[in-house]
């Protein structure tokens, strides 16, 4: 509870009710008081004649919006209406609990003093002390997630934009074209956490991300052959890094050599599990599109979506089999 004390109306209750295995483990994968403290720091001022809500709480409710994939109204709905929320949370059955106004401003004030960012690497050196970050190696890889905005016609060109939406961009893939982000992650080979995390707008090349998402601190980095570099494959060499970056063609070369076609294959097996993360990202969450317009908030965001994967990594990974 949110003041460590139970109300008589639950010391009634049976013990099951509410209980919800997956965000027990979650909420006890980490110490909460240190991103309790970066949400204090964040919070706004309350209004005059609005109560007061404790920020932590508020906290943990946003990263139950984005692990369900709620919007506003929903979130204040559930945060009234389960048990097993109001549970996570630490709102007792006869706590109130935020509205949607409430939820939104704390929210956008965590955005705009990079909160969240905050939080997300505070999590990270808690996993890092309990020995989940391996560092066998950094997968790079990076997918596509579709504007808050309607996508502008198409026949306005590549380099048609929406007012509101600056930030999002066109891009093609696979033969299709996309409007909207390119969000790019570096995961911890073997625990699969997110390490590293960035946003651009969709026609930002993933190789011009790259370099940002290695850490320089694992034994090697796997990527595919978008990411290949020969200055980025010195650098690796010289910071004693295995480059397992698959190779492309040239423009002078019919196909590639049998040895780096191999090669090629070797690396994908590893490189696969990121590649899940996005799976987990959009089938999981159902984060496909950007939820805002405004691009600051939107790199906020993909933070979120890191810390909560990285959460819900740990817990499984904290987990008795």
């Amino acid at each position: 509870m949110a003041n460590g004390q139970m109300s008589l109306a639950e010391a009634l209750l049976h013990p099951k009710l509410g209980m919800n295995h997956r965000l027990d483990a979650i909420d006890a994968a980490i110490d909460w008081a240190p991103l309790g403290a970066l949400a204090v720091k964040a919070q706004a001022p309350r209004d005059v004649g609005r109560r007061p809500y404790e920020a932590l709480p508020l906290l943990k409710a946003l990263y139950l919006q984005m692990l369900y994939g709620l919007s506003d109204p929903a979130l204040e709905e559930a945060l009234a209406d389960r048990l097993s929320f109001r549970r996570f949370c630490g709102y007792r059955l006869d706590d109130p609990t935020p509205d949607e106004t409430t939820i939104c401003r704390f929210r956008n004030e965590l955005m705009a003093q990079n909160a969240l960012a905050e939080c997300f690497a505070a999590v990270n050196a808690q996993l890092d002390r309990q020995g989940l970050i391996l560092r066998k190696g950094t997968i790079v890889d990076a997918s596509i997630i579709a504007s808050a905005s309607r996508k502008p016609d198409m026949k306005e060109g590549k380099a048609a934009k929406v007012a509101r939406e600056k930030g999002a961009a066109w891009t093609r893939k696979n033969g299709r074209s996309y409007f909207g982000y390119r969000i790019h992650i570096g995961a911890d080979q073997g625990s699969n956490l997110i390490r590293r995390v960035a946003l651009t707008p969709a026609n930002i090349n993933e190789s011009s991300v790259a370099d940002a998402l290695i850490c320089g601190d694992e034994r090697a980095v796997y990527g595919d052959k978008g990411y290949e570099n020969k200055h980025r494959r010195l650098r690796l060499r010289q910071a004693g890094i295995k480059d397992r970056i698959c190779h492309r063609s040239h423009k002078n070369q019919d196909k590639l050599p049998h040895w780096q076609v191999r090669r090629n294959a070797g690396i994908a097996k590893r490189r696969a599990p990121g590649e899940g993360i996005f799976g987990t990202m959009k089938r999981g969450f159902g984060f496909v599109r950007a939820r805002y317009r405004n691009f600051a908030a939107n790199v906020a965001d993909a933070f979120r979506f890191a810390t909560v994967f990285n959460l819900r990594r740990a817990a499984s990974l904290l987990t008795p089999a």
